[in-house]
C-alpha cells in the first residue's frame, strides 16, 4: 500500500495561482503527481478553504462554477470531515504544540486519514506529529 498524502490548502490554491510561478508550477507537479500515483487525500475543510479563497482572494477571483468544479474534482480525495470529535483534538494539539488551530485542524486530519505526510507551507518542514511528517515542497 502506497503511503498517503494529505494535502493542504495551500497547495490547491496554487495550482490554480500562476502569480508566482514557481509556486505554480511546484503545486501542479505535485499534484499531478498525486493524481496519478493515488496516494492524495484531504478533508473538507481543505476543499471550504479553497473554495473561498479561490473565489474571493485570488486575483482575478476564480469564477465560483469553475472552483465548484475543482471541489468537485478533489472530492474522491476528501476522506475526512470536519466533526466535533476533530475539533476537539485539534484544540489539544493547538494547545500541547503552540500552533494556530487552524493548522492543528488540518493536522489531525491528516492524521486521521492515515496520512505519513503533511505538504504544506504553514508549518516547519521536517516536523512531525507521530507518524505524520510536514513537508514544504517549495524549499529548495
Amino acid at each position: 500500500m502506497n503511503a498517503l498524502t494529505f494535502i493542504d490548502t495551500n497547495i490547491l490554491v496554487y495550482s490554480h495561482d500562476t502569480h508566482d510561478e514557481v509556486k505554480h508550477q511546484v503545486a501542479q507537479d505535485l499534484l499531478a503527481q498525486l493524481w496519478t500515483s493515488g496516494p492524495g487525500t484531504l478533508s473538507s475543510q481543505v476543499l471550504q478553504e479553497f473554495y473561498n479563497v479561490a473565489t474571493r482572494k485570488l486575483q482575478p477571483p476564480m469564477p465560483p462554477p469553475q472552483a465548484r468544479q475543482v471541489v468537485h474534482d478533489y472530492s474522491d480525495w476528501c476522506v475526512v470531515d470536519t466533526d466535533p470529535v476533530l475539533i476537539i483534538s485539534a484544540s489539544r494539539l493547538s494547545e500541547q504544540h503552540s500552533i494556530n488551530f487552524w493548522d492543528a485542524l488540518i493536522v489531525e486530519a491528516a492524521a486521521r486519514a492515515g496520512a505519513t505526510e503533511l505538504v504544506t507551507e504553514d508549518l516547519q518542514h521536517g516536523r512531525r506529529f507521530g507518524e505524520l511528517q510536514i513537508r514544504n515542497p517549495f524549499l529548495p
